[in-house]
């Protein structure tokens, strides 16, 4: 099985991230946003997720992403994930482990400037070995100035094993982001993440609250977001901490 140290995912996140020159924009790392790419535009986008549970079991978990966006029309937005896949680091287990791969669709509805609120509804297909998710998504969002407001509510759905009949699973899951523009290049705010497994779709397990900052830089057409969330519920066997990385550039 292939190792890797911790830090050497640190120098691999911080050289990509230095070699990024140019992106859209996005305000959140765990809310998405109405808004979709104009027809033509193309954009590559990465995700480096970190999970810290604590105590004597102690695990860090690091999930990345690589993901291809093009806008087909100026509401119809597709995104290709090239390789989720993930390093474990705990005690007795150091592994790197690819997940899936898969697409995405982003359908915009409505206008979050110009009218009343704006929406879209969002698709998600990830196929790996032996698994299959489908995750839907209805998103919504105000643009009130400088400020920024977006809700998704979001439902997932997992199967897993031989015929993939060994695991079915479903979460019901909801974020929330608000974000004030400090200046054209800044901005601050806020997310709020909850979600609820539902293994087998019979008994929901307890709810989980995590929350914390975040933050948006943008420059030219490069962006770098950063969110942090921390448990607010007992949830000992969820993960105490999270944060979520992305940037990205478009040509």
């Amino acid at each position: 099985m292939l190792k890797i140290r911790s830090s050497h995912l640190l120098v691999v996140a911080l050289t990509a991230f230095a070699m990024s020159a140019s992106a859209g924009q996005r305000n959140f790392t765990y809310t998405y946003e109405v808004t979709t790419s104009p027809k033509g535009a193309f954009e590559i986008e990465n995700w480096v997720t970190w999970k810290h549970r604590g105590g004597a079991a102690r695990v860090d978990e690091f999930d990345f992403r690589h993901e291809l966006e093009f806008g087909l029309t100026d509401r119809l937005q597709l995104g290709i994930y090239l390789a989720n896949w993930n390093y474990t680091d705990a005690p007795g287990e150091h592994r790197a482990r690819y997940e899936n791969s898969g697409a995405e669709l982003i359908w915009n509805l409505t206008n979050p400037t110009t009218d009343l609120l704006g929406s879209a509804l969002y698709l998600e297909v990830n196929g790996g070995n032996r698994s299959l998710e489908l995750e839907g998504k209805l998103l919504l969002q105000k643009n009130l100035g400088p400020v920024i407001a977006a809700y998704n509510a979001i439902v997932e759905a997992r199967w897993a094993g031989r015929n993939l009949r060994d695991e079915v699973a479903g979460e019901f899951a909801q974020t929330l982001g608000v974000s004030v523009a400090l200046n054209p290049h800044f901005s601050v705010g806020g997310e709020v993440l909850h979600e609820i497994d539902l293994p087998d779709w019979r008994d929901a397990e307890p709810s989980v609250l995590w929350l914390g900052p975040n933050a948006s830089f943008r420059v030219r057409n490069f962006y770098a977001t950063l969110t942090g969330l921390f448990r607010a519920t007992s949830n000992p066997e969820e993960p105490r901490v999270q944060t979520r990385l992305i940037f990205g550039f478009d040509f």
